[in-house]
């Protein structure tokens, strides 16, 4: 798929598909570090706290897969606890723009 073409689709979902290009990406780029730091932070929250300090070790190397294996076996279901995060970030998103 294209960058245009998924531009387009996260514009659709978060209801901004009405602006101009320019203004799209640009919130899609703000709205994304904000659904990355809320999926993140939900991931870390069901951390035991003695696991916190490897996890943030592993993250600011930027070991992708070694923070995979580790989330996989320290938070069994992180990916769907990410998706709800996220989800939960598009809803507010919506609702700040209908107000």
């Amino acid at each position: 798929m294209q960058q245009d073409e998924m531009t387009k689709l996260i514009a659709a979902d978060l209801g901004i598909a009405e602006l101009p290009m320019e203004e799209q990406q640009a919130l899609i780029a703000q709205f994304g570090e904000i659904a990355l730091k809320a999926a993140s932070i939900a991931v870390f929250d069901k951390l035991a706290e003695d696991k916190r300090e490897e996890f943030a070790k592993l993250a600011e190397a930027g070991d992708a897969p070694a923070l995979q294996t580790f989330l996989t076996r320290e938070v069994p279901g992180h990916e769907d606890i990410a998706r709800i995060a996220v989800a939960e970030e598009v809803k507010r998103f919506k609702e700040f723009r209908a107000a």
